[in-house]
Formats: C-alpha cells, sequence, structure tokens
C-alpha cells in the first residue's frame, strides 16, 4: 500500500458542517458521546496550538477525522507522564461504508510513523475499553496495551507506541 494513500488534510472552518455530520453518526457517537458537545470541543480547538486537527481522506474521498495533541498541555487527562513531545492522537471514521475495511490501522500507522520520523519519542492513544474496534486497529498501527486508566471521560486503555 503506497505511503500516499491517505491524505492528512488539515483542518478548517470550511470542515466543520462535515465534521458536526459525522459526530452525529450512531457508530461514531457508540465512543465519542454527545455529538453536540463533541462538536463545541473540536471546533473550539482549531485555534488550539496544541492541536493539530485533521480529516483524512483517500482517492480524494474525505471519510475521517483526527486530531492529534500535545498531552502535557491537559495534565490533568488521566494518562500519565511520557517523554517530552510525546503525541496523542484520537480518531474516527465518519463515514460508515469505510468502516471494517482496513482503513482506521493504515491511516492511523502511516500517520503515526511520520510523527515518530520527525522526531516524536513516542505516541499515546486512550481507547475506551471495550471498543475492541479501535483496540485491534491500534494493535495493527503498531500499538501496545500499557495499562487501564482513568480519564475525565472514563475508564480508558492507555496504548503506547514507541520508535
Amino acid at each position: 500500500m503506497p505511503v500516499d494513500r491517505y491524505q492528512f488534510l488539515p483542518m478548517s472552518e470550511a470542515d466543520l458542517p462535515l465534521v458536526k455530520r459525522w459526530l452525529v453518526e450512531p457508530h461514531v457517537v457508540q465512543w465519542w458521546g454527545d455529538a453536540c458537545q463533541q462538536f463545541e470541543l473540536v471546533s473550539g480547538d482549531l485555534d488550539v496550538e496544541a492541536m493539530d486537527q485533521f480529516i483524512v481522506a483517500t482517492d480524494d474521498r474525505r471519510f475521517g477525522y483526527l486530531q492529534c495533541y500535545d498531552p502535557e498541555v491537559w495534565p490533568d487527562n488521566g494518562l500519565g507522564a511520557h517523554p517530552p513531545g510525546t503525541r496523542g492522537i484520537d480518531q474516527f471514521i465518519g463515514e460508515l461504508d469505510m468502516v471494517d475495511r482496513g482503513h482506521g490501522s493504515a491511516f492511523i500507522r502511516i500517520f503515526i510513523d511520520r510523527l515518530l520520523a520527525a522526531g516524536a519519542p513516542r505516541v499515546i492513544t486512550d481507547p475506551d475499553p471495550a471498543n475492541a474496534r479501535a483496540i485491534r486497529a491500534y494493535e495493527k498501527a503498531g500499538f501496545q496495551r500499557e495499562r487501564l486508566v482513568d480519564t475525565p471521560d472514563g475508564p480508558a486503555l492507555l496504548m503506547v507506541r514507541n520508535p
């Protein structure tokens, strides 16, 4: 699979209607929670320097959202201490027909490989422990299960990928 199969398009205000539509999809609500609250957070983060947001596309089709952040900026996140420069990610596939087709693990791996090649010492993520699909995708992308953690959003499985 060529590395350029996926594009990570910096999110802008023009993308907010698409993200809002995705956030109300049942398969997204199941794990991201209240769509209105999440939209407020996602749209509010557009101007936050420590939060990079992307629309994920393939073959000119936008199908997912990915955020990459500096966990030190949110010290009460429950994820513990990590080496300086560590990045955290969260993502979802908004288009239901793109789920269960291998896209999640593939684009996550490509994105993380780029972060690590650029010098990030570690990348972390924290899926819901009951979200077997996400955990499987992260493991396929090279993440390892670290431990259960308590976050402001509830229990999570801390997963880590080192170079």
